[in-house]
């Protein structure tokens, strides 16, 4: 049942740490995050995602805080490339940059070692294969297991493969968002890496998320196309007729995502995040479903990039990207 990354075994659904610090609103208190971390380690995950941009280096120190205890018997990935200077986010990939944060990253975690380190985005000021080879030299230094790349494109994981083996590929992919189909997922699978899911249940679109005029203020997803009062309702349309085939299935309609992923390919590892325990649950479920084919092809065919309205991100963020775009 597990999956494979860096030739280690995991459970086939990660936990994205992102939303107890960062992102999605007001996050839960530290005694509830480390509730969450300590229920996702008795459930079984043993994938867990940080950076070192979530709430600028407070979530790293969650949950190295957290998980210490269990460090030896979880695979525990970080990233570099991006993170908070001045209350800002910034993408850097200069090498030098890309040590230091490193350094910083395994303080916080309390390990000596981190077992994936991805660069969080390139940075399109400089080379990929420069800031590549500084991620090269912390394996060699022993700091990182494995190198892994987020929201690149084919053309840009191939160039990195070159100078140092890309062990995961991190990018957005759900139901809603198809686009590593375009080229990264055959990619992925020609070079031997993992492709790590994140926002597999569409950013709560596939969860509760019934009107996005309700989200907090600085909620990373009322800019986003797709929640737009002029794009919701007729994505909240396709939501509820995915509801009839989970009720079908048996199951949510997040779990119903989660198992559609899980079946597009093998080396396919989502990393959900909440801050629900019961989500949690749900979640760490969605890895043993038995749904039938013809469900899953049916959920396919509803949600897609030909039927979802508005794009992804807005379109400043959109540039700082490098993902293939249909």
């Amino acid at each position: 049942m597990n999956r494979i990354i860096n030739n280690t075994p995991v459970y086939p659904i990660g936990l994205g740490c992102m939303n107890l610090s960062h992102a999605y609103g007001t996050p839960p208190s530290e005694s509830d995050a480390q509730a969450l971390l300590h229920r996702a380690i008795d459930l079984g995950y043993n994938f867990f995602d940080t950076a070192t941009l979530y709430g600028f280096g407070t979530n790293e120190t969650l949950v190295g805080k957290t998980l210490k205890p269990f460090r030896n018997q979880i695979f525990l990935a970080s990233k570099c490339g991006m993170g908070g200077v001045n209350g800002k986010r910034v993408i850097d990939g200069r090498p030098e940059t890309i040590l230091r944060q490193a350094d910083e990253s395994l303080q916080r975690l309390q390990t000596d070692v981190i077992d994936l380190y991805y660069l969080h985005r390139w940075d399109k000021n400089v080379p990929i294969e420069e800031s590549v080879g500084a991620l090269s030299r912390l394996v060699e230094q022993g700091k990182i297991r494995a190198v892994g790349l987020s929201e690149v494109s084919a053309d840009t994981l191939s160039r990195a493969h070159a100078v140092h083996p890309i062990t995961a590929l991190q990018t957005e992919y759900s139901l809603w968002t198809r686009n590593p189909e375009i080229a990264v997922l055959q990619k992925t699978r020609e070079i031997g890496a993992a492709l790590v899911a994140f926002s597999p249940v569409a950013r709560g679109f596939l969860g509760d998320v019934r009107d996005p005029s309700a989200l907090e203020d600085k909620d990373i997803r009322r800019p986003m196309p797709r929640f737009s009062a002029e794009n919701y309702p007729a994505n909240l349309q396709l939501r509820d007729r995915l509801q009839i085939l989970a009720d079908q299935a048996g199951c949510t309609a997040a779990q119903l995502g989660l198992a559609w992923l899980l079946a597009q390919q093998d080396n396919i590892i989502p990393i959900p995040g909440t801050t629900s325990i019961h989500h949690l649950e749900d979640n760490y479920a969605a890895a043993s479903l038995n749904i039938a084919p013809e469900i899953l092809q049916q959920a396919g065919e509803l949600i897609n990039q030909s039927s979802v309205k508005g794009a992804r991100y807005p379109t400043a963020t959109q540039t700082e990207i490098d993902t293939e775009e249909f």
